[in-house]
């Protein structure tokens, strides 16, 4: 039977919900840690924390405290679920996720997508990306708009997680990508949800810690390329993560606080890259940077 693991709660109004979530998505561990604010079908706001290990549970509610005061903090409740279990219960309730022409959601919502939008569906496992966190949707926003204006050919997805961006990246432009990611638990699922999404011939999946590996190197360079991290990695990366983006290629950042930005692109602007959009959502900011010629 697989060890149980942790959810953490909080009910309370929108505005709330958003700065603990967007808080609390900064000071966790994003490797160990899911984090998200959503609205019900009733209308009432929620955070939800899913924890790989169950959490110190006085320092998170100290967290929480920072975020939104003593009685957000004492509203806080924490279960134990089975592991197998905690995405699943995270989708529990939840609407699909619109971003421009696409639509995030569970397999209980698989007959709810408009025949005009991209259906993206993820499965309950054990990996992080449901669609509902700011970083993605930003991401997805910043990939419709550009699939609008011009066409990609080679695409690159650092951190892929479920496997979200790659998928949509798959379906809206249909060209080779490429999606790696640190964990070989997220890899595995990301390739199983490829199939469940019919997109699997277009993805190459690879797990690697950066951005150095040949599988990695060699398919480039891209004319478009993700990275939905945070800024730790994303700074670290931006020399190498240059070097493999083609002139004119799309650079997109995310896992970014509004207060973060102008560091992320001080490093990406060392390296050649000017910033082309901004996209500010649920207390994140999604960058989308242009490299010269092409």
């Amino acid at each position: 039977m697989d060890n149980p693991t942790t959810v953490a709660r909080l009910s309370c109004d929108e505005a709330t919900a958003r700065r603990v979530a967007a808080f609390l998505g900064e000071s966790l561990d994003a490797e160990d840690t899911a984090c998200a604010a959503f609205e019900d079908d009733s209308g009432q706001w929620h955070v939800a924390i899913h924890f790989r290990f169950p959490p110190d549970e006085a320092a998170l509610r100290d967290l929480v405290r920072l975020a939104a005061g003593d009685k957000a903090a004492t509203a806080l409740t924490l279960e134990p679920i089975a592991a197998t279990d905690w995405v699943a219960q995270s989708l529990e309730g939840l609407k699909p996720v619109p971003a421009g022409r696409f639509l995030v959601h569970g397999a209980h919502d698989r007959k709810r997508v408009p025949s005009h939008a991209l259906g993206i569906e993820i499965e309950a496992a054990l990996a992080f990306g449901t669609g509902h966190h700011g970083t993605t949707r930003g991401c997805l926003l910043a990939l419709d708009d550009l699939a609008h204006r011009r066409r990609f050919r080679r695409v690159l997805d650092v951190g892929t997680g479920s496997g979200i961006l790659a998928f949509a990246a798959a379906k809206a432009l249909r060209a080779p990508v490429v999606a790696s990611d640190i964990d070989p638990l997220a890899v595995a699922v990301a390739r199983d949800n490829a199939r469940l999404n019919h997109v699997a011939p277009l993805i190459t999946f690879v797990t690697a810690a950066g951005v150095g590996r040949r599988a990695l190197t060699a398919p480039g360079p891209y004319d478009l390329i993700f990275a939905n991290i945070l800024l730790g990695p994303l700074v670290r990366m931006a020399r190498p993560l240059a070097r493999l983006a083609a002139p004119g290629a799309r650079v997109v950042l995310s896992g970014l606080l509004p207060g973060h930005a102008n560091a992320a692109l001080a490093a990406y602007r060392a390296q050649g890259l000017v910033l082309e959009k901004r996209f500010p959502l649920d207390g994140w900011m999604t960058l989308v940077l242009r490299r010269a010629g092409g």
